[in-house]
């Protein structure tokens, strides 16, 4: 392997070291976006039985315990309970957009990788080529040592290439996928906990009025 990628030249170099970064990413993104670790069940459990307004204070110590996107949009709900339908649904938006930035943090390294690692493999092959005619300028077509070596070096940082763009590309379109539903699934929570504030506010006030009626 060492003699292979001596072999490759000088691209060789960038090219380990965005595998190695491609690799830290796809390591991270695998352990960060675990649904059990997005979509908490304690978390889930909290939307899933609020009854009334008298949930709110355990809704909240239990949003405390958690770090993660769910728990802080749940709690930001829980915290502006006091406000209307439309104005919690566009403070939970502006808190959504900024968990996004976190759920797709590191996506844009893969796919700038699947791009550019195939691009450097084809520098690499162009740089070997280029050698290739150098050997056969200055000494002629003769030399078949020489020019095998400036064809193996375009054949490795090409193939080279392609070997790190290629899990690049995948891992960056399966995390795109996963992080996408992951969105999808904290917006049905956050809307079905909105609705359920909503409607208890509703039946609360309605009571109030029915009280003052009697």
């Amino acid at each position: 392997m060492l003699e292979l990628f001596e072999r490759g030249g000088i691209m060789m170099y960038p090219l380990a070291l965005t595998s190695l970064i491609a690799v830290a990413f796809i390591i991270e993104r695998a352990i960060s976006l675990r649904k059990k670790k997005i979509l908490v069940p304690e978390i889930l459990s909290v939307v899933e039985n609020f009854r009334s307004l008298n949930d709110i204070d355990l809704a909240r110590n239990i949003c405390g315990k958690y770090q993660g996107p769910l728990s802080n949009i749940v709690l930001m709900a829980l915290e502006n309970f006091h406000v209307s339908k439309e104005e919690m649904r566009e403070i939970l938006e502006d808190q959504g957009r900024q968990e996004i930035r976190g759920l797709q943090r590191g996506l844009v390294v893969l796919e700038t990788i699947a791009s550019a690692a195939p691009l450097m493999g084809l520098l690499g092959t162009v740089i070997g080529m280029v050698e290739v005619f150098n050997v056969i300028q200055d000494q002629g077509i003769g030399q078949t040592a020489a020019l095998s070596g400036g064809i193996s070096q375009a054949l490795l940082t090409t193939v080279t290439g392609l070997f790190v763009g290629i899990p690049a590309l995948i891992a960056y379109y399966y995390f795109s996928h996963k992080s996408e539903n992951l969105i999808l699934d904290i917006e049905k929570y956050t809307n079905q906990l909105m609705n359920k504030i909503a409607r208890i506010k509703q039946q609360e006030k309605a009571l109030e009025t029915l009280e003052k009626d009697q």
